[in-house]
């Protein structure tokens, strides 16, 4: 802990000069501290964090795409007129018995207005982002984070009887959950922020963001079996399950979470320590910054990542809200094969995910790999290998084992990407890191209702392979296209916009500055008291 004391040693003597020196003092990023001895506690505060936050988006991913395999059971697709295709571009019907026939829904609702259903979440997600995350920069995460998920268990609970009123109740319900949800990214990003030291960004990251592929997992398995069920016509129980877990999800977040390791109650003073001085962010003095929207809109690092994120969305969106259909009307699987080989693909990427981020963060602290290169590779396995799988599946035809190996193993590197471009926010501008999760969140949610529409457009009234090869080959071109710009133009340096104020308003706003000083050495005589 001689490290430390010198730390804030330091930081005290600068306050008290209370020029620009201060300045440095915040700026500075202790990217070499180690991770104290924790052995006394049981588990750490900022892991309870990183737990509930994970729990936080497995629930609303899970409430985000469960229509994807209820709808299968919600629509009657023999009722919808297909044009005529040729025999050898669409799959037999399987003769073994191994598939048992499908379960036909009470709605007649075509691919088109299938397609507009699943994207209308995606119109009301893309308003919020920005405000989600400007909000959680200025206010904090922890309740933004909190009612965004309350609203989205509200509503969701309502889905069955918008859905019997008319698709035009359901489209405007499924865009008041986008409003709900979309704040849930930007506010989480803010909270890592204050919570997560640099060298354990990654692993963190991954893991909390790793929560909507365990979602995906958990969802579409059991939704489907519900769907599959009787009671209460199967499917209106994928919605009243997932709610209610939501909201039990809330009394526990409200609880045991807080806004930053400086408000935790229950934090030891050695964490609350080491985290305050590896990551240095005066969060007091940052809420009364204006945002610096000219310097982040002409940064070349952060139009890299925007790229990175749309089209990594485009490919991820396109087969999360897709692939339950292709599963249904090309190979034909039943609703409970469906809803377990289309969860597959995430399971991997819920272990792909979290493994890239230990090993990643394993080697940063090692001295063995820059950050800027951890980013590029990890951002290319995520890129690269789905685009590669996507073209393979795209000519596997009805080899139904090699489809699904395929999309399995594409879609599981994809979960590389959450130790690519989405640690890059926090890379260049930690201070402003919700609201750059907000700003591209923002823009990449675009693809979640332009691709089913395409898709829809595409294939509507005609099921085939070679109108899906279309498809696939659509998002090969842009995974190929978004990780080219990304690999040639991000940067892992911190920007200089990050911390845009001056000495004299350090002078100025020097009791917050004096506050943040006056807890570490505190916190530190208290260390010192317990040796």
């Amino acid at each position: 802990m001689q490290e430390s004391n010198t730390d804030v040693n330091e930081e005290s003597d600068s306050h008290s000069d209370a020029t620009g020196s201060g300045q440095q003092n915040i700026e500075a990023s202790n990217e070499n501290q180690s991770v104290p001895n924790l052995s006394k506690e049981w588990i750490a505060t900022r892991h309870i964090f990183a737990f509930l936050g994970f729990l936080g988006f497995a629930n609303v991913y899970a409430m985000r795409v469960n229509l994807s395999v209820a709808i299968v059971a919600m629509v009657n697709s023999s009722a919808i007129p297909q044009r005529n295709s040729t025999s050898d571009d669409v799959c037999p019907l399987p003769t073994n018995g191994s598939i048992a026939p499908v379960k036909e829904g009470k709605f007649d609702w075509d691919e088109s207005v299938q397609g507009i259903i699943l994207g209308s979440f995606f119109w009301g997600y893309i308003v919020t982002n920005p405000i989600g995350g400007r909000l959680g920069d200025i206010f904090g995460g922890k309740k933004v984070f909190f009612f965004g998920v309350l609203f989205t268990s509200l509503l969701t609970l309502l889905i069955p009887l918008a859905s019997y009123i008319s698709p035009y109740a359901l489209t405007a319900l499924r865009v008041c959950i986008g409003l709900a949800e979309g704040v849930t990214f930007p506010s989480m990003n803010s909270m890592m922020a204050k919570w997560i030291p640099p060298l354990e960004r990654s692993q963190t990251s991954s893991f909390i963001f790793a929560g909507a592929q365990a979602g995906i997992v958990f969802s579409f398995p059991l939704a489907g079996l519900m769907c599959d069920s009787s009671f209460m016509d199967g499917w209106p129980m994928a919605f009243y399950v997932f709610g209610g877990l939501g909201l039990v999800w809330c009394f526990f977040w409200m609880i045991l979470i807080h806004e930053s390791p400086s408000t935790h109650p229950r934090i030891s003073p050695e964490e609350k320590l080491y985290i305050n001085s590896s990551l240095r962010t005066n969060k007091a003095y940052f809420k009364k910054m204006p945002l610096p929207f000219k310097e982040i809109i002409t940064s070349v690092p952060f139009w890299a990542i925007l790229a990175a994120h749309v089209c990594q969305n485009w490919g991820y969106y396109f087969l999360l809200t897709e692939l339950p259909t292709y599963m249904k009307n090309i190979l034909h699987f039943d609703i409970k094969a469906n809803s377990f080989f289309s969860a597959l693909p995430y399971l991997v990427m819920w272990i792909v995910s979290v493994v890239m981020g230990f090993i990643i963060d394993s080697l940063r602290r090692k001295g063995k790999l820059a950050t800027l290169s951890a980013r590029r590779i990890a951002n290319s396995i995520g890129f690269y290998c789905p685009m590669i799988c996507l073209v393979l599946a795209a000519y596997s035809g009805c080899n139904t084992k090699l489809t699904l190996g395929l999309l399995t193993l594409g879609v599981g590197l994809n979960g590389a990407t959450l130790s690519g471009y989405m640690n890059s926010h926090l890379d260049i501008a930690s201070n402003y890191a919700g609201t750059l999760m907000g700003l591209t969140n923002c823009v990449a949610t675009i693809p979640g209702f332009v691709a089913p529409i395409v898709v829809g457009s595409i294939i509507s009234g005609q099921e085939t392979l070679s109108q899906w090869r279309i498809v696939f080959w659509i998002a090969a071109v842009i995974f190929f296209i978004g990780n080219t710009i990304y690999i040639i133009f991000i940067s892992s340096d911190e920007q200089p916009w990050n911390n845009l104020y001056s000495s004299s308003e350090i002078v100025a706003d020097g009791n917050d500055y004096g506050s943040l000083l006056t807890a570490s050495v505190e916190d530190e005589q208290i260390l010192r008291s317990e040796r």
